[in-house]
C-alpha cells in the first residue's frame, strides 16, 4: 500500500475526484506541453455528468487558460474502460494535436490510468489487509498506529501534524461563516446554529449536536470550494474530523493521541482504497461515506483504548451499515444529500465505537470481507447510482 500522504490530502472542494483530480491532471498536463498554443479537455462519464456541479470545468481552466485558450468538451455518455472519470488532455499547435494524454481521476485526488502499475508507486505497507495487519498487532503486542510509523517512519507525524492542523481549521472556519452555498440549489448553512443550539441542551442530546454541527462545518465549507482534508475523499471530509475534534474538545487528549487515532484512520482507509475503491463514480457512496464512517469509528475506539480486535469491529459496522449506500448528488452538487451525510455518518460512527467497545472484540463478519462486498456491490449498481445524477435523488429533486 502506498503512504498515507496519498490518502490525507489538502485542497479546495467540493470534489476531490472531480475537482482537485482533474487540477491535478491539468498541472502535470501543462508540465509536458508548456509551449501549446492550445488545449482541448474532453471530460467523459461521471466527470462530465457532475463535473459542472463540481467545478471540474473551472479547476482545469484555473490552471490552463492562464497559458492558453482552452476548450471543455462534454461526453457524459461516453465511459472510457479503465475508470469512470476519464479525462483526454490534448495539446494543439498550428490547430492540429502535437500530445495528448488519457487519465483518469479515481478517487481522493489520485490519478491512473492503464499505463500506470503498481510497481510505478512507492509501496509503504508490506501487508494490504487487516487480517493480516491484526495478526501482526497481537503477535508484536502493538496496535495499528505503532504499524504506520514502523512502515512510515516517524516523519509521519509531522505530516498527521498538519493534517489535524488543517481540519481544525476548517471547522471553525464551517462554525463561523453563514450564509447560502453557491450552486443554485439555496441550501444554507446549517453549521453555526446547530452549534449554538447545541449550547441549551444538555447530556446526550449537547453532544449529538455538536457531533452534528461539526460535520456540518467541512462539509459546507467544502461545497463551498473552501480547504479542506480529503478522509477520505472531499464529499466525505466531515465525517473524521467531526468525531475526533469533538472527543478532543469534550475529553481534552493529547495531541499525540489524536496523530495516533488519525494514523489508525488512515490505515484502514488505505486498505479499502488498495483493494476496493474510495470513488463514488466507481462504487457508489458506500466508498465515500461509507468508509469514512469506518475511518472514524476505528479513530474513535482507538482514542477510547480499543484493542486491534474491537477497533476492527468499530470499522466493520461502520462500513457494513452503509453498504449499497447509492451516490445522487442533486444537480450534481455535493449539496444534497451528502452534506447531512456527513453529519449522521458521524453519529454513527460513534454508535459504532460503542457497540464495539462494549463487545470484546469477536465477531463473524470481518472488515475485509465488507471491502470486498463494498467492492461486489458498487461494481453491480447501475451507472445511475455512481456519480452521474442520472437516478435516485438527482431525479426525485430537481431545480
Amino acid at each position: 500500500m502506498e503512504s498515507l500522504r496519498e490518502l490525507f490530502k489538502i485542497g479546495n472542494g467540493p470534489s476531490s475526484s472531480h475537482t482537485m483530480g482533474p487540477k491535478r491532471a491539468a498541472e502535470q498536463f501543462l508540465e509536458r506541453c508548456p509551449d501549446a498554443e492550445a488545449f482541448r479537455v474532453t471530460l467523459y462519464g461521471s466527470l462530465a455528468a457532475t463535473g459542472r456541479g463540481h467545478l471540474t470545468d473551472k479547476a482545469i481552466e484555473a490552471v490552463l487558460l492562464p497559458v492558453a485558450p482552452t476548450e471543455i468538451v462534454w461526453k457524459a455518455n461516453v465511459i472510457l474502460p479503465f475508470h469512470p472519470n476519464g479525462m483526454r488532455f490534448e495539446a494543439l499547435r498550428n490547430g492540429e494535436v502535437y500530445d495528448e494524454w488519457v487519465i483518469y481521476s479515481i478517487g481522493g485526488g489520485a490519478l491512473a490510468n492503464e499505463d500506470t502499475k503498481p510497481a510505478d508507486k512507492k509501496q509503504i505497507y508490506t501487508m494490504s489487509t487487516i487480517e493480516e495487519i491484526k495478526d501482526w498487532c497481537y503477535r508484536e503486542g502493538k496496535t495499528y498506529w505503532e504499524y504506520v510509523e514502523e512502515c512510515e517512519g516517524k516523519e509521519i507525524w509531522d505530516f498527521l501534524d498538519n493534517i489535524w492542523t488543517v481540519m481544525c481549521e476548517t471547522i471553525e472556519r464551517g462554525l463561523n461563516n453563514d450564509g447560502v452555498l453557491p450552486g443554485g440549489l439555496k441550501v444554507a448553512r446549517k453549521a453555526s446554529t446547530y452549534f449554538v443550539k447545541s449550547k441549551s441542551f444538555t447530556d446526550s442530546l449537547a453532544t449529538r449536536a455538536k457531533i452534528y454541527a461539526y460535520a456540518l462545518a467541512v462539509a459546507e465549507e467544502n461545497a463551498s470550494g473552501g480547504k479542506v482534508v480529503t478522509a477520505p475523499t472531499c464529499g466525505s471530509c466531515g465525517v473524521l474530523p467531526a468525531v475526533i475534534y469533538h472527543l478532543t474538545t469534550s475529553r481534552e487528549f493529547l495531541r499525540i493521541r489524536v496523530l495516533r487515532a488519525l494514523a489508525t484512520a488512515g490505515l484502514f482507509g488505505n486498505v479499502v482504497k488498495t483493494n476496493s475503491s474510495i470513488s463514488g463514480a466507481e462504487v457508489g457512496c458506500q466508498g465515500e461515506i461509507g468508509v469514512a464512517c469506518a475511518m472514524a469509528a476505528a479513530a474513535a475506539c482507538q482514542l477510547f483504548g480499543g484493542t486491534p480486535a474491537q477497533i476492527e469491529y468499530a470499522a466493520e459496522m461502520g462500513l457494513e451499515h452503509h453498504l449499497g449506500l447509492t451516490c445522487d448528488p442533486v444537480c450534481g452538487l455535493v449539496q444534497v444529500p451528502c452534506i447531512e451525510r456527513n453529519a449522521i455518518a458521524a453519529a454513527r460512527a460513534f454508535d459504532a465505537n460503542t457497540y464495539a467497545t462494549l463487545s470484546d472484540g469477536s465477531h463473524l463478519v470481518s472488515f475485509d470481507k465488507v471491502v470486498d462486498v463494498m467492492h461486489e456491490t458498487g461494481h453491480n449498481l447501475p451507472s445511475l447510482y455512481r456519480e452521474t445524477s442520472e437516478g435516485g435523488l438527482a431525479k426525485k429533486v430537481q431545480r
